[in-house]
């Protein structure tokens, strides 16, 4: 019996080269990193600011308008204050440490995306290697000490989480996030939507109250000293951002750049497209947005009209039970939702790099195109995000290539969303 169960290892393994293939870029790239961080100087951008930022917090200070660095005011919300004072303690408040923790931190999200990317197999195996292939991506990480680097190593956490169907622990570790760094929120409305497939109304109830109850808690001292400071500096949403460190929109001009005419077209666009793919393409196999929520809507009124002995099974031809979401239609669905925020974002500054560098290879994936092409947009967006400063050449070029991924993506078949009763059935007998 110990030889059979050894032979069958061994040929999960040669079926599913992805798992030995990412052990060994998990090992490169922490070699890699160590070479990084020895080798190549450090660069002082933010780290001094949060130092300060959290040295006051530590200090006693409670309202958030007193709290500041070298950079400005503080403009996080509170769950950044309590991981960077645990970082303080740890390192210090040294650079070197620092640099060695965030090595760390880059390994383990490493790890974490390649275990989404092994659970939905769509990405061949040899185009994992993508993942460790961007050198501003390590400048951030272990360069530079970003929150963003924290704040992505929570959300891929929590989607990992909700692809073994554990959503109220996602949720929680999703409002984490949020607490970091507001960028995650880009993920919220398609995370809604799988909610609303994956739960009924009481389960994606109490899933909300759990992440809200999460920003309470971690807001609670600085809410009790100064709410109005606290909700206006950690959760402002018209903050304009200065046009030289925009690695998106470059060539706009400046005075356009910073006009609120220009925040809220971009505003529209990006609303328009979340409700054109949201419609069109991740409820798809319901009818379309209107005709699942109607359903939804229906199967609530008819738990407490219809008797439990003989319910309904279906409403206008759709089933009312709950189903298991595919683990490739949950990342396409949260991938391309924040791949539309991407953008439409009116700045994109080097760290938010970040926010969506590991979805690329997926994401080209996802689409039609031909491998060489994908590989040619993948090396396209690299050069873009190195270009410093970036120019309106490389921020043109960097939206066209955006907009022909997402036109990949718009024209890609939808997948269907369920996972199938029979599969899952003959996977258990396995």
């Amino acid at each position: 019996m110990a030889k059979q169960s050894m032979a069958n290892h061994k040929t999960s393994y040669l079926k599913n080269p992805k798992i030995p293939f990412s052990l060994f870029l998990i090992l490169a790239d922490s070699i890699l990193v160590a070479l990084i961080i020895t080798y190549v100087p450090y660069t002082k951008i933010d780290w001094d600011a949060y130092m300060s930022q959290v040295s006051g917090f530590l200090g006693g200070e409670r309202d958030y308008s007193k709290l500041e660095g070298d950079t400005g005011p503080l403009v996080y919300p509170a769950g950044f204050l309590y991981i960077y004072s645990a970082i303080q303690f740890l390192t210090g408040a040294q650079v070197y440490p620092a640099q060695v923790l965030f090595g760390f931190l880059y390994i383990a999200n490493l790890g974490i995306i390649l275990l989404v990317y092994a659970k939905t197999e769509l990405v061949p195996w040899w185009a994992l290697s993508l993942l460790c292939l961007s050198k501003r991506v390590h400048s951030i990480f272990v360069l530079r000490l970003f929150n963003d680097c924290i704040a992505m190593i929570m959300f891929n956490a929590s989607l990992l989480s909700l692809l073994y169907q554990k959503w109220h622990l996602g949720l929680i570790i999703f409002s984490g996030a949020v607490s970091v760094k507001m960028n995650v929120l880009l993920y919220a409305p398609p995370l809604l939507l799988l909610m609303l497939k994956a739960m009924n109304i009481f389960g994606v109830i109490s899933a909300l109250a759990g992440a809200a109850i999460v920003q309470i808690l971690l807001g609670l001292p600085f809410i009790a000293s100064n709410p109005i400071s606290y909700m206006s500096r950690a959760f402002n949403l018209g903050r304009v951002f200065i046009h030289f460190w925009s690695v998106n929109f470059k060539f706009v001009p400046e005075q356009i750049f910073i006009s609120k005419m220009f925040a809220l077209s971009l505003l529209v666009a990006h609303l328009v497209l979340l409700a054109v793919f949201a419609n069109y393409k991740w409820s798809k196999y319901e009818g379309g947005i209107l005709s699942f929520l109607h359903t939804r809507m229906v199967q609530m009124k008819l738990k407490y009209s219809v008797s439990s002995s003989s319910p309904p099974k279906t409403v206008n031809g759709q089933s009312l039970a709950f189903k298991v979401l595919r683990n490739e239609h949950i990342v396409t669905t949260m991938f391309v939702g924040n791949f539309i925020g991407i953008v439409c974002a009116r700045s994109l500054h080097y760290q938010f790099y970040s926010w969506y560098f590991y979805t690329l290879p997926y994401l080209l994936w996802k689409t039609s195109f031909p491998t060489f092409l994908r590989i040619i947009l993948f090396v396209g967006v690299e050069i873009c995000w190195n270009v410093y400063p970036s120019n309106s050449y490389s921020s043109s070029l960097l939206l066209c290539i955006h907009l022909l991924i997402l036109w990949g993506l718009w024209s890609a078949p939808p997948e269907y969303p369920y996972v199938d009763e029979k599969s899952v059935a003959a996977k258990k007998r396995k």
